[in-house]
């Protein structure tokens, strides 16, 4: 059975997961994106034959463990697909995602994912380790997009460190949308990512054990929103987008998404109710 017994940092030992592949195979559902699409306050209208909208495919071939092989933090324990990072805090610090092709709603997709580079570093806070994984999605053989995910793992934080302020955000926008999480939307996101990290609905873990103020606003769902803001604001749909969290933003006040655009490419940032710098993000546009 997978555990957390043979968790290290030892890089010798974590860089035998190098190359480690898994794939699943399923249809998109309509019916999930719409939970999606609601959960985002719009309506949820979606059909077979409509095109995923972008960065959609995170809420698809999602991997579930039984509950005892859940770890403190909600996810599951290390050391199964994903190398066995002794340090216990993990997120998604950022993805490259490239539109190879159309995905419709309704598709049957095949996803391939493989652990790529694998690095230890020491960082201001302590060791920090990044791990780099490939996915691919593909209808019949074709693949439609592919993604460079890079996950970190860190230390706890110190409970009597400084919090640092985020550097502060473009203050120019060409566009520019308010957004209000709450409790029930983070909540509904975990449940259709099936992602049981406790920082985005255990207000009592996130704020005791990994140091938050308050609930975690996911970054994937962040990303999401930019990714979604460059398509409605442009008309166009995306060739590749990427994005890196910079700081966390929390259910506890609005954060805004905001965006510019020269030509084919705009350049995207979420900011925290004081103007803090949360995530930037870089979407390339379609030839019209």
């Amino acid at each position: 059975m997978m555990g957390d017994v043979n968790a290290t940092n030892d890089l010798d030992t974590l860089l035998q997961w190098k190359g480690r592949s898994r794939s699943s195979t399923e249809i998109i559902s309509a019916s999930w994106c719409n939970r999606l699409q609601q959960t985002l306050d719009r309506p949820g209208t979606l059909v077979d034959g409509n095109a995923l909208p972008p960065l959609w495919h995170f809420i698809s071939h999602l991997h579930s463990v039984p509950t005892s092989e859940i770890g403190p933090d909600g996810h599951p324990k290390r050391g199964d697909f994903l190398p066995p990072v002794a340090l216990p805090r993990r997120m998604w610090a950022g993805s490259q995602i490239s539109f190879d092709g159309p995905l419709e709603i309704g598709d049957e997709v095949t996803k391939t994912s493989t652990v790529g580079s694998i690095e230890m570093k020491e960082g201001r806070t302590g060791p920090l380790c990044f791990v780099a994984v490939h996915h691919e999605l593909a209808v019949g053989g074709d693949v439609r997009i592919t993604e460079a995910q890079d996950l970190v793992y860190r230390e706890q934080p110190d409970p009597d460190a400084l919090t640092p302020e985020p550097k502060l955000a473009p203050v120019e926008a060409e566009f520019q949308r308010v957004i209000q999480p709450t409790e029930v939307m983070l909540f509904r996101y975990s449940a259709l990512m099936f992602n049981g990290h406790r920082i985005h609905y255990d207000r009592d873990y996130a704020r005791d054990v990994e140091g938050y103020a308050a609930l975690v606003v996911h970054g994937p769902l962040t990303a999401t929103l930019l990714a979604q803001l460059a398509v409605d604001e442009t008309g166009r749909s995306l060739a590749s987008f990427s994005f890196r969290g910079v700081a966390p933003l929390l259910d506890t006040e609005p954060f805004t998404i905001a965006g510019t655009r020269s030509g084919d490419r705009v350049e995207l940032w979420a900011k925290n109710a004081s103007g803090g710098l949360a995530m930037t993000a870089q979407a390339e546009l379609r030839p019209a």
